[in-house]
């Protein structure tokens, strides 16, 4: 008989807990609703106990999402689960996941605990969450490191107490495909009552094996796999959701009789929607969602492909819905055909959004001769992620050459009046920059700036990013316009304004 592997995605707690990753609640909704048609069985929709923002996203997350699963982390502490308890509870299947490390290296130097102690404080914590709900996920951190007696005699104990799922980390990338497969072969054959739950794993991707790792635990009696959209997460990510799903797909005669529920299809449109929402880009030769996966260059492998696709293509491009960026719209789209391409790809947003987003997507026409698909992700982008706007660009003036010292002209509202000031700079970038900090009487320190173009031609828009430190806090802001100062302008007041909220 076929066997499902559940796909739990993590994207919403590990992925975001890459540095830069922060998302808000209606973006992890956002993220949440295209899983969801994604077809992943379970969303690890965030930690609850880290902060009330996080708790009121996975609560949100718990009452929209109707067909997976949803999942709050906490550690073996009764508050951590019973903060995930309240934030999970009215989801259609709510599951708490509870972890505590168990290696050698987190005793002494983490917890400072001994292994009766461990073992006690595992069966406790996963008997509490009990009382509140049947599916408990239990993980001993840093599994791949633990002293394999000790990790089975934890497994057992918390199978004993009723945990449904046991999953198995690689926390820290240590292991390689043949010893992590052996590791849960392992765990198989010498706990006992191991057949009474899911072995679940969750690789990262240290040494670059975390997609790889997690092939070969499916193939050892691994039944669910944690894995992250464009394998974002802590320090080098986790395992990758779309390599996971389509190696199993590609390789059948490998992975016989085992499938997921995972609609394919939806597999590139949910990698840019986490990308824009995230600011992390996925690098071109990505596997299955690269901007190169399925390009060809190269004389010869044009030649293959046209004559017949499958010699340098083991993946349909259509099968995991890559499309060659295409023009989609005009200043003469009506907003029928723009609510439609919304829609495309993976928004769902309020009709408020909608319509203030197609004054965007107006203003943007009249600038532009051709509106490609990045385009409307930038202006969606800037809706779904939109700041309280303190300060408010209203205009700006620039003075450069390569013969004068750069000026700039600026103002901004603030509390319902028009703030002018006038500075200098090193260039007209840095000019604008020292005139917002002279209106807003801060300082903070410019620690990284990149400025992309958002599509191709002489019109494209360009997207700034930037990274400001002040207070040894460090704020992300992202801007774009047509004119490459004017992104740079509202990306740096998107950074104070988020500062200042």
């Amino acid at each position: 008989m076929d066997e499902k592997v559940v796909i739990f995605d993590t994207t919403l707690r590990d992925g975001e807990q890459a540095p830069g990753a922060a998302l808000n609640p209606q973006e992890k909704l956002e993220v949440a609703l295209q899983l969801e048609r994604l077809g992943v069985n379970i969303i690890e929709a965030g930690f609850p106990i880290a902060s009330p923002g996080d708790f009121k996203a996975v609560e949100t997350v718990a009452l929209k999402i109707k067909k997976c699963g949803v999942c709050g982390l906490a550690r073996a502490t009764r508050k951590d689960i019973d903060a995930a308890y309240q934030a999970v509870k009215k989801a259609k299947r709510p599951r708490i996941h509870v972890f505590l490390a168990t290696s050698p290296i987190h005793r002494k130097f983490k917890l400072n605990k001994a292994k009766d102690e461990i073992l006690r404080l595992a069966v406790e914590s996963v008997k509490y969450a009990k009382k509140y709900i049947n599916d408990i996920e239990f993980s001993p951190e840093d599994a791949a490191r633990t002293e394999k007696e000790f990790l089975y005699k934890v497994v057992e104990a918390v199978i004993d107490v009723g945990a449904k799922t046991i999953n198995i980390p690689d926390t820290v990338g240590f292991t390689e495909p043949q010893g992590f497969g052996e590791l849960i072969r392992d765990i198989k054959n010498n706990v006992p009552n191991i057949d009474r739950v899911v072995i679940s794993v969750h690789c990262h991707n240290d040494l670059g094996l975390a997609s790889a790792n997690s092939l070969s635990a499916v193939l050892n009696g691994a039944r669910q796999v944690e894995c992250t959209i464009n394998g974002i997460g802590e320090r080098a990510g986790n395992a990758s959701l779309e390599e996971i799903v389509m190696a199993m797909w590609v390789k059948k005669n490998i992975f016989k009789n085992l499938y997921t529920t995972i609609n394919t299809k939806e597999i590139c449109k949910t990698s840019r929607l986490v990308s824009k929402l995230t600011g992390f880009e996925v690098p071109r030769n990505k596997a299955i969602v690269g901007g190169n996966a399925f390009r060809h260059e190269s004389g010869i492998h044009q030649d293959g492909v046209l004559k017949e696709a499958s010699t340098y293509e083991i993946i349909n491009p259509e099968d995991v819905g890559f499309i060659i960026e295409g023009i989609v719209l005009g200043k003469h789209s009506g907003r029928h055909a723009f609510t439609s391409r919304l829609e495309k790809l993976g928004f769902k947003l309020s009709q408020k959004q909608i319509d203030e987003a197609f004054i965007k997507f107006k203003d943007l026409a009249d600038k532009k001769k051709e509106i490609f698909d990045d385009d409307l992700l930038i202006i969606l982008d800037e809706e779904i992620k939109k700041v309280k706007e303190i300060y408010k660009l209203q205009s700006f003036e620039i003075t450069s050459g390569n013969k004068i010292k750069p000026k700039s002209a600026i103002i901004l509202k603030f509390e319902g009046k028009n703030v002018c000031a006038e500075s200098s700079g090193d260039g007209p970038v840095d000019a604008c920059f020292r005139t917002i900090d002279k209106i807003t009487k801060l300082t903070p320190k410019l620690s990284d700036y990149k400025i992309s173009a958002v599509t191709h031609g002489k019109d494209a828009q360009g997207e700034v990013t930037l990274k400001l430190t002040i207070k040894n806090k460090e704020i992300f802001g992202r801007g774009s316009s047509t004119d490459v100062i004017e992104a740079s302008i509202k990306a740096y007041l998107n950074a104070i304004n988020k500062l200042v909220v």
